[in-house]
């Protein structure tokens, strides 16, 4: 039988995701070398406690130790993923106390505030590209790691597809097999009844182990805490890879499906003085007919190639396919006293096709007492989305936050609007193309890092008239974005970092009408948006505790409609910040994961006086998480940790007439090792809002928009993992 001794040392192994099983056998720690992304440097190693890794992907710049990188990186590891039993990014990112988690605009899609700026999760990328994942809601079966990239990036990863990403970005590394042999099956069960299975396979084979196969199946059906909810979803993934002396390959091949039924809506505030109280936390005002599902198949596949000792070149592609269909009944809220509103029936379909990839090549020099990182890439990126949709805005039904009335699913009225009945028709063509050249100079034997670099990107999208397809008005422009940043290594422990960057999103369209009257130059595209971003700030690595602290300014222009009529981009979002982390071990047996963002975000120039100098919608000015986990001493294999996550008050319209209130919430977790019939088994167990408090989770999710979303009431998880 496996002694403690054996159980303490499979729990060491697993914090470096190596296979239980093996370490009990070998009673030794095996490092996992296996690349997530088809490069030499593969995963940056995991940062002492395991929870996040020591550094994270840059761009085009590639995997870069924190100490290194003149940008604010966290990636989060699949040890936490699994500990914290996360189910989708969103989970994931409730750790990060950088990140608050909305709802996109008008269905359920998982959308992330970052610094204050809304990313959606259709902007994702996964492995350095964009959008191939499941638009909407990405499981996390899919993924080994969270990478967070805190600020503008459009020199390092070019510009997002969507309009938001100019506060951070968010891209997610595939699983590959690691050294060891993999067989994991993991059960659950959680609130209302959800049941869960998951089951991920991983062999290599050949010389030097040199192919790589890694299979994951997961299921998932039942309720939630929510009454009435029901979510189902299945998936499939599989990632290959193979590496020679020279030359590294991976691919990766997916499909995800995901069906939710009843699912609580989003709140929208209509002619009210004040925000209603939030409503009990498991309280269900969705209609019994409204349904969302989601099917997306996704593939990548990438190369590396060394062409000697100083230059590697590589290549990628990437392509999603996706259906969607639903049926909506958003509530807007009428009298904030007693919560009285109205519903209304919206059906859509969608579907999208994307294409992206890049090659690019890499090399090292050095001229004199100075040294070269230089990289030149280009990539290509291409959506396609049809769609058709009704809704009946003018057949409204009486119902309520509070005192919810259910209606049979109502037919559609004669005053209903309906775009290409006959089904998904062409809506979008969204194509960017971009070059960027960079280079890393070092100095003073390496203590001193300048990164310099511009990225030329040109942004096009066609749009089609709905029932007739006929095009639009072409929009095409371009622009070059610079981006400068510089790291002083003080010592091994201390670095100071600076950087300026510029994000790129498209330019808005001119509305028809404006302030009760037409619009002069209706119809035109706005040039596209240039965000600024000036960050400075200080890194620590204590070697096993690590923290950051950084102050940075960020402005976004905004468009309005001014007295002669005529839309221009002629105010702003000003974003101010100090952001503070710290990860690690605070003592053997105790891991701390978390930090506080003060935020200062500020409408300016707005063409109006009720909404100059306002808060930005939704963004609060202090947002705090602080986790911890405890080995128990006295009970070897049993692992306890807390998350209290703090949210301040926000306003969910632009005048800031509209006060949300802030919210605390504490998650409580369990996790315990044991060996059972030569099998190491992981128990866990999990409750999240504990005091089941009541609370709007967010406001917003969409630019200029305030709807309120209600926070999870508490809901528990349990699940077992067998390694075999």
């Amino acid at each position: 039988m496996c002694t403690a001794l054996c159980v303490s040392q499979a729990a060491s192994a697993q914090t470096l995701a190596v296979p239980a099983t093996q370490a009990i056998k070998s009673l030794s720690v095996v490092t996992v070398n296996a690349s997530a992304d088809a490069s030499a440097g593969g995963l940056s190693p995991a940062y002492v406690g395991g929870q996040v890794a020591r550094g994270g992907r840059a761009g085009i710049l590639g995997t870069q130790d924190n100490m290194d990188t003149p940008f604010s990186i966290t990636s989060y590891t699949n040890e936490l993923i699994q500990d914290r039993q996360a189910r989708s990014v969103g989970d994931v990112l409730q750790t990060d106390p950088g990140v608050r988690v909305a709802r996109g605009f008008g269905n359920f899609q998982e959308a992330y505030f970052i610094r204050g700026f809304i990313l959606s999760s259709d902007a994702v990328a996964y492995n350095g590209l964009y959008s191939l994942l499941p638009r909407q809601y990405i499981a996390t079966e899919l993924f080994e790691r969270v990478e967070v990239l805190r600020g503008a990036s459009a020199f390092l990863i070019g510009a997002n597809p969507g309009s938001g990403g100019i506060g951070g970005a968010i891209n997610l590394l595939p699983k590959r097999a690691p050294d060891e042999t993999l067989s994991r099956v993991t059960t659950g069960t959680g609130s209302g009844s959800q049941a869960n299975l998951a089951v991920d396979v991983a062999r290599r084979f050949g010389p030097d182990n040199s192919t790589g196969i890694r299979v994951n199946a997961a299921a998932r059906d039942g309720g939630t805490a929510v009454d009435h909810e029901k979510a189902k979803l299945g998936l499939l993934a599989v990632g290959l890879d193979w590496h020679s002396r020279d030359v590294r390959l991976s691919a990766d091949i997916g499909y995800q499906n995901n069906n939710l039924r009843e699912t609580r809506p989003s709140v929208s505030l209509s002619g009210v003085t004040s925000v209603p109280d939030a409503p009990d936390a498991s309280a269900n005002f969705a209609q019994p007919w409204s349904y969302a599902n989601e099917r997306d198949t996704f593939s990548t596949l990438r190369g590396e190639f060394d062409i000697n000792n100083m230059l590697t070149a590589w290549a990628a592609y990437g392509l999603r396919r996706s259906s969607e269909a639903n049926s909506l009944a958003n509530l807007s809220v009428t009298n904030s006293t007693t919560g009285a509103g109205t519903t209304y029936r919206f059906d859509n379909t969608r579907k999208d096709a994307v294409d992206t990839g890049e090659i690019g090549i890499r090399g090292k020099l050095r001229i004199g007492a100075i040294g070269h990182e230089w990289v030149a890439s280009a990539s290509s990126f291409e959506l396609e989305t049809k769609n058709a949709f009704t809704f009946d805005f003018g057949n409204q039904r009486a119902t309520g936050l509070y005192n919810p009335v259910s209606y049979a699913l109502p037919a559609f009225s004669v005053t209903a609007v309906t775009a290409n009945a006959g089904g998904p028709a062409l809506n979008t063509r969204t194509k960017l193309r971009s070059f960027a050249l960079g280079d890393t100079l070092s100095f003073l034997d390496n203590t001193l890092l300048l990164t310099l670099g511009a990225r030329h990107q040109t942004l096009e999208t066609q749009s089609f008239a709905v029932n007739t397809g006929v095009p639009g008005t072409p929009y095409s422009q371009s622009r070059t974005s610079p981006a400068a940043g510089a790291v002083y290594k003080l010592n091994k422990q201390v670095s100071f970092y600076g950087n300026y960057i510029e994000g790129l999103s498209k330019g808005d369209t001119a509305p028809a009408t404006a302030n009760s009257a037409p619009v002069t130059n209706r119809g035109d595209m706005l040039a596209p948006y240039v965000s600024k971003q000036k960050e400075v700030g200080v890194k620590y690595d204590g070697g096993r505790l690590g923290g950051a602290a950084s102050l940075f300014s960020t402005t976004k222009p905004r468009a309005y409609t001014n007295a002669a009529q005529v839309f221009s981009a002629a105010g702003e979002d000003e974003h101010r910040g100090l952001e503070l982390t710290a990860y690690g071990e605070a003592r053997r047996g105790l891991k701390v994961l978390g930090g506080i963002t003060w935020l200062d975000a500020k409408q300016k120039s707005t063409g109006s006086a009720a909404t100059d100098d306002k808060r930005v919608i939704g963004v609060p000015r202090l947002q705090a998480n602080l986790g911890a986990e405890w080995a128990v001493p006295a009970v070897q294999g049993l692992a306890l940790d807390a998350r209290l996550v703090y949210t301040g008050t926000s306003y969910a319209d632009a005048a800031n007439a509209l006060r949300v209130s802030g919210w605390t919430r504490l998650d409580l977790g369990a996790r315990y090792l044991m060996e059972l019939q030569g099998r190491v088994v992981t128990l866990r167990a999990r409750v999240d809002n504990v005091a089941n408090r009541d609370y709007w989770a967010s406001a917003g999710g969409s630019s200029g928009s305030g709807y309120l979303v209600v926070g999870a009431p508490r809901s528990f998880v349990l699940s077992a993992s067998v390694d075999f």
